[in-house]
């Protein structure tokens, strides 16, 4: 007989119970999973603080890899499965993970995304320095398994998985499955993957008791409108915030939010798009058949409900080009394809030029070739939210949401967002969380942002949150554009805060108002001695925008930065940058 005081029938009087209820109705599975640890722990008269536990030699270490939350959200699947099953689980993001904590657990189950060239996600490139090192831990048999994500229509397809995966058997782990590399569409594999490290992984530890779900580096927010549970989100306003001679549109947007979009600064919104309806019919023109409904995979759909809302036409993607090169016999496509690395470069720079219907039509079929509905759908990915820098701090906006949004043509999110904005609509979108591209906790600390175009969105959200709570620690912005008078960005802004005293230093770089192009890192370099000295006093430096060219080039001038004001060689200020990011002060949210 149990000697819980669970074990009476409804202990908890009838407002208690009902409140209990309210509250866990509106709580994500992470939460309700912690909550239920956190009330065994006190049941048991166990102490309980906010930092995380220690690590424990029984328990199964989930371990995630991630850079816009699909690994993330994985690793909350395995571990919700796992603890059901009776097993003591540690969830821990990559840039929290420690040599004691890899070298305790009982096992070691991994979901990494790759990114880029074969690149890691930015949270876990310390992660791969540690592993790379001379300090990197012994994993005496320990079991593991790597489930990797990647796309690949990039030629180091799922990278970062396989580094994991050869790396952690030389440090002496033992595979306990064969290492997963997904593609995009990956759902099923991962549904396969869970169930398998569910059965494979030792049984649970006997007398262990109600599984710790202490969470390393993962926010237990509450957080209702999720990815796959988006929430109709009014568009308050649209606005233009470049002149009309700029050539191109960026544009201001405030959403209506709410409860169900709590956000921090360093957060993005995730807007589910519509595809332009003039690309749905250029792509349907080019088909052989259009019937009314088309069966892909286990679905059955309107071909125009496939074509508008569910798959990928905006972008396109390795699997088509491939077979648009064999319906077509197109020499140039296959040419691109071609596995080497000048043509995975080229490459790249296509994919980013053209959409499914330009594909289509620029290289037409073959005589007998033609494209029917279900075999075209059959090679399209699936279409993915995209993610935008939220550009503003509730603090200072209430419940509104703030976007700054670059226009592209035939764009899928930023056509709808500018549709439905100037029609007074309503846009499906979530909260999606960034732990790692957070302000500093301690306000007194001083800030560098780097945000050339749209990348100086979560700047904005910076400035308004540190003013909001009195900060003490200085601000200065680098922000970067192609010229001055059309370009500027929240110019009028940037200067009432220099005047008010909440950005304390603002560098320039307009590309094309010269001769010579200048761009935020030659800024970087020129102001090397006071950046030294900010970051030699405790500045946190941030990094938000395009990832092919100017992360690299920020990284590089940083690095000068090392060399020209802290008389460092080139292997030392490269070491310097990397225990910036070790301790959280240089952070990037690039893509």
């Amino acid at each position: 007989m149990s000697d819980h005081p669970a074990s009476a029938a409804a202990p908890l009087d009838p407002d208690a119970r009902q409140g209990l209820e309210q509250w866990a109705a509106h709580q994500s599975p992470a939460a309700l999973w912690w909550a239920s640890g956190y009330l065994a722990a006190r049941a048991q008269g166990a102490p309980v603080g906010s930092g995380a536990a220690a690590p424990a030699a029984d328990a199964l270490l989930v371990l995630t890899a991630s850079q816009t939350g699909n690994a993330r959200r994985l690793g909350e699947r395995l571990r919700e499965r796992l603890v059901s099953a009776g097993h003591i689980v540690r969830l821990v993001s990559s840039a929290d993970v420690t040599s004691k904590q890899l070298t305790a657990a009982r096992s070691l189950l991994v979901v990494a995304s790759t990114q880029g060239d074969g690149d890691p996600p930015d949270e876990a490139r310390g992660l791969w320095e540690l592993l790379s090192g001379r300090k990197a831990p012994k994993l005496s048999q320990t079991p593991f398994a790597i489930f990797g994500l990647g796309d690949s229509s990039y030629p180091k397809f799922c990278e970062a998985g396989r580094f994991l995966d050869e790396r952690l058997a030389v440090l002496g782990g033992i595979r306990l499955l064969e290492r997963v590399d997904a593609d995009v569409e990956y759902a099923d594999e991962a549904e396969g993957w869970l169930d398998a490290v569910v059965a494979a992984v030792p049984a649970p530890v006997a007398g262990a008791g109600v599984a710790q779900p202490q969470v390393s580096g993962m926010s237990l927010t509450t957080r209702q409108a999720e990815r796959d549970t988006p929430r109709e989100v009014p568009i308050l306003t649209a606005q233009s915030i470049v002149a009309s001679q700029a050539g191109r549109a960026v544009l201001h947007y405030e959403l209506e939010g709410g409860a169900d979009f709590a956000y921090e600064p360093g957060d993005s919104l995730g807007v589910w798009p519509l595809n332009p309806s003039a690309v749905v019919a250029r792509v349907t023109a080019q088909l052989a058949d259009s019937p009314a409904q088309v069966v892909r995979g286990k679905h059955e759909r309107l071909l125009e409900d496939w074509l508008t809302e569910h798959l990928e036409i905006t972008r396109v993607a390795r699997p088509l080009l491939e077979a648009q090169a064999l319906r077509s016999g197109s020499l140039e496509l296959k040419a691109l394809l071609e596995k080497t690395p000048d043509a995975a470069a080229r490459l790249q720079s296509f994919m980013t030029s053209v959409n499914a219907a330009d594909v289509l039509e620029r290289f037409p079929v073959l005589v007998g070739q033609a494209w029917h509905a279900a075999d075209l759908l059959a090679v399209l990915r699936p279409l993915a939210p995209r993610l935008y820098s939220i550009a503003s701090s509730r603090k200072a906006v209430g419940d509104e949401v703030h976007l700054t949004v670059a226009a592209m043509t035939d764009g899928a999110a930023s056509t709808h967002l500018w549709r439905r904005g100037s029609e007074g609509g309503v846009v499906r979108a979530y909260i999606e969380r960034n732990e790692h591209f957070r302000l500093p906790a301690d306000a007194s600390r001083d800030v560098i942002m780097i945000g050339p175009g749209t990348g100086v969105a979560p700047f904005r959200a910076f400035v308004q949150e540190r003013a909001e709570i009195g900060a003490s620690g200085r601000q200065w912005l680098f922000f970067g554009a192609r010229h001055f008078d059309s370009e500027f960005l929240y110019q009028l802004e940037w200067q009432q805060a220099l005047k008010d005293g909440r950005l304390h230093r603002l560098d320039l770089a307009f590309s094309r108002d010269q001769a010579s192009k200048i761009y935020v890192q030659h800024r970087l370099r020129e102001r090397a001695v006071d950046l030294w000295q900010w970051l030699e006093g405790g500045a946190s430096v941030y990094v938000c925008g395009d990832a092919t060219h100017m992360a690299s080039d920020v990284h590089a001038a940083l690095r000068e930065v090392g060399q020209l004001a802290g008389g460092l060689d080139a292997e030392a200020a490269e070491a310097w940058l990397s225990d910036l990011a070790a301790g959280k002060r240089y952070l990037r949210d690039v893509y």
